[in-house]
């Protein structure tokens, strides 16, 4: 990616592209960058994706202010700062549950959202600031919902995993394959057949298994993790593991492929954080962290991991300050994690809601979106610090 001289230190990125990185240590400035507006009404259900191949970043979700309509947008990052072309309509009609992937083998963004009592899925192509769709294809027709969604490098596939309402709210995955403009899906997996909710599949490179972290809602709401494995178009799972013996919610997953472990972020009365590690098909979790400057009522959470400096960007809202932004920065040794303190902050003044972040590698910067005050859709590019 770009132009590689003779003996220059590079870095291996997520697509498997390598890109030229300085040889000389990495040393950054935290800054949190202005936000821009993408929305100018309230939204829901965020999902934020990096589109690899054109390097620019997509925001999907559900405007309120225009007929609850599935939307999606195309952001690109210059220094700290982020601009947007124009929203794309992906569905006309209330769209529920809205999220999405990038397919780093077809080099398409999928979105996944559900209206009714059915599930779609779509494939989305960037060109320049715009994005455009081919069909909706069903994936269930079970009511899906607290639907979240991974993509597994390995086998080229996406992992969608989603409540059945339609059958007891049972935990049900299910496989695609993105082909063209369209996709297919293999046969629905339930792997927890009891209510469950809040869903965040991750996809371990190292381990070569998807990971999905939720909220296990007969026993208290308590968080559990499980690894699955992907042959041809289904899936299998191992045994559970619990990261959480109490209530949980807002359940986000990212990867940090330095330490080779699963970051699980949720809330339980306020924001917390708790690394997973895979062994074959079980998972083990770690200490449980909290957030910085994180006060009851921290009920909005995005999370990824900054490999320009080997950091864990988590955006939250902080309950004791009227749910004002705060993103902190985490450093994983070992096993353990520590986050630096105090946490910046962001939306100083309003109310902050419905967040997600994503790492923009070729930036190499983080990207938050969120709602603001109950009122519009915004975004802005955060710097962490190294």
């Amino acid at each position: 990616s770009g132009t590689l001289s003779s003996g220059q230190t590079v870095a291996l990125k997520t697509d498997g592209k390598v890109e030229a990185v300085s040889s000389t240590g990495k040393s950054f400035s935290e800054n949190v960058g202005t936000e821009a507006q993408f929305e100018a009404s309230s939204i829901l259900y965020t999902a934020a994706v990096f589109d690899a191949a054109t390097g620019k970043v997509v925001l999907v979700y559900k405007d309120e202010g225009n007929s609850a309509y599935g939307t999606a947008i195309v952001g690109t990052v210059s220094g700290n700062t982020i601009s947007f072309g124009s929203p794309v309509v992906f569905l006309a009609a209330t769209a529920n549950w809205t999220t999405a992937c990038y397919d780093s083998v077809a080099e398409k963004v999928v979105v996944f959202y559900s209206t009714g009592t059915t599930g779609y899925a779509i494939v989305g192509t960037v060109s320049g600031t715009s994005i455009s769709f081919g069909s909706a294809v069903v994936y269930s027709t079970q009511n899906p919902a607290y639907t979240g969604v991974s993509f597994d490098t390995s086998a080229g596939k996406t992992v969608t995993a989603f409540s059945a309402q339609g059958n007891g709210s049972f935990a049900t995955a299910i496989v695609g394959t993105v082909s063209g403009t369209s996709i297919s899906f293999g046969s629905a997996v339930v792997f927890r057949s009891a209510n469950t909710s809040e869903f965040a599949p991750v996809y371990d490179t190292n381990a070569n298994k998807t990971v999905i972290v939720y909220r296990e809602s007969s026993v208290a709401g308590a968080g559990e993790g499980i690894v699955g494995t992907v042959s041809g178009t289904s899936i299998s799972f191992g045994s559970a593991a619990q990261f959480d013996t109490s209530p949980v919610t807002v359940v986000r997953g990212a990867f940090d492929p330095d330490s080779n472990q699963i970051i699980c972020a949720y809330t339980k009365v306020t924001a917390k954080v708790v690394l997973g590690t895979v062994s074959g098909t079980s998972i083990s979790f770690g200490a449980i962290v909290s957030a910085p400057n994180a006060s009851s009522g921290s009920d909005s959470n995005g999370v990824c991991y900054d490999t320009q400096i080997n950091k864990i960007v988590l955006a939250y809202a902080d309950g004791s300050s009227s749910g004002n932004g705060r993103i902190a920065t985490g450093t994983v040794s070992g096993t353990t994690l520590s986050f630096a303190s105090p946490a910046a902050t962001f939306n100083g003044s309003y109310v902050t809601k419905h967040t997600a972040a994503v790492f923009d590698s070729t930036a190499n910067k983080a990207v938050v979106a969120y709602e603001e005050n109950n009122a519009s859709g915004e975004a802005l590019v955060f710097q962490a610090a190294g």
